[in-house]
This record gives structure tokens, C-alpha cells and sequence, in this order.
């Protein structure tokens, strides 16, 4: 049962952020290049001037405002992730394999992996913590250890994620099941066939 009442919310570099305990959680992050930039140009474009509105009349974001910033950081951007923009290093096995047993590694110690599948530029992970650990750290970890490894065997520097994340409390065992059939069924709609990178099989 979600613990509203812990709710705390952690401004990112384009999006607010809500956590509390017992939450269940749908994470995405991205590659780095995995959107065109003037996507990402027009997007920022937008985000920034609904902020120097509630800014300017000296309030905090609406729930009006605070679903669009959401539109934009997740629904409106699937259709460019899925369309296969970047080098989308995770198409690579032994990339794509890294990423699975980052993921896999403190399954049941610090959190509870319920469903997650990798799509050539971008990761979805349905996720609840256990005890302290925060979900911003156990994302951090996972894109720190993974482009380590990625930058090296590649012989390269530089940002191999996009900084922040998207994550989402679900909010009902009706929206559970929607999210869990939107992970699964991910690679399916997107036309990759006998795509390994799922979790679990359907």
C-alpha cells in the first residue's frame, strides 16, 4: 500500500520527481543520442517557458502544467525512441547483456524488479525499493556502472545516458497492469522480433 503521506518531491533538471514509501515505480532512461536535438531543442524549449510562467506569478507548477512537462518527457518522445534514432548500442549483445545484470544484480536486496525490457536506445524497468534505498541512487548506479564499462570497451569518454531519468508512481493495480502489458509488449510494437531483451517472457 503506497505511503502518500511520505510523498517528497525533488526537483530534476526538466522534471519534478515524486517518491514514497511502498511505491511502485515505472522508470525510463534514455542513450544519449537517442533523440533527434531538435527534439530535444524544442522540447526544452517548452518545458522552460511553463516554468518561467509559474515562476514569474510566483507559484509552483499546476497539475496541469506538471502533466504536460510529463507528455512531454515520456509519451511524446516514444514514438522518436522507438523509431531507432542513435547508434542504439543495445541492438550490441554483450551491451544490451551488461545492462540485464546491472539490472538483475540487486534484484532483492535493495529492490524488487517486477518487469523490465531493453530497447536499442532507451530501458523501461517496473521497480519498488526495499528498506532505505532510494530509487534516484539505484538509477545512478546502474547508468554510472553500465557507461563505464560501455565507454571503455569502446575506447571513449563522455555521457553515454541522458541525465535524468523518467519515473512514474503507479497509482492503482489497474494502472500495474497497464504498465507491466506497455513494458512486455514494447519491443513487440516496435517490430523487434524474437527480441531477448524482455523480462519476463511472455
Amino acid at each position: 500500500m503506497i505511503d502518500w503521506e511520505s510523498l517528497k518531491v525533488r526537483e530534476g533538471a526538466y522534471l519534478p520527481h515524486w517518491t514514497c514509501e511502498n511505491a511502485i515505480y515505472h522508470v525510463v532512461f534514455r542513450l544519449a543520442d537517442s533523440l533527434p536535438k531538435s527534439v530535444l531543442e524544442s522540447w526544452s524549449r517548452e518545458r522552460d517557458a511553463i516554468v518561467e510562467v509559474a515562476q514569474q506569478m510566483r507559484r509552483g507548477l499546476s497539475e496541469t502544467e506538471e502533466k504536460r512537462l510529463v507528455y512531454l518527457h515520456s509519451e511524446n518522445v516514444e514514438k522518436y525512441l522507438d523509431a531507432g534514432h542513435g547508434e542504439c548500442l543495445l541492438m550490441r549483445s554483450e551491451f544490451a547483456e551488461l545492462v540485464a545484470n546491472a539490472l538483475k544484480h540487486f534484484d532483492g536486496e535493495r529492490y524488487r524488479l517486477h518487469a523490465w525490457c531493453l530497447m536499442p536506445n532507451h530501458v523501461h524497468i517496473i521497480v519498488d525499493m526495499i528498506d532505505s534505498y532510494k530509487l534516484s541512487e539505484v538509477v545512478h548506479s546502474w547508468k554510472s556502472f553500465t557507461s563505464n564499462i560501455v565507454n571503455r570497451t569502446l575506447g571513449r569518454n563522455g555521457q553515454l545516458w541522458q541525465r535524468e531519468a523518467y519515473d512514474h508512481i503507479i497509482r492503482s493495480e489497474k494502472e500495474y497492469r497497464f504498465q507491466l502489458s506497455y513494458v512486455l509488449d514494447n519491443p513487440a510494437k516496435a517490430g523487434l522480433k524474437n527480441w531477448l531483451w524482455v523480462w519476463p517472457k511472455l
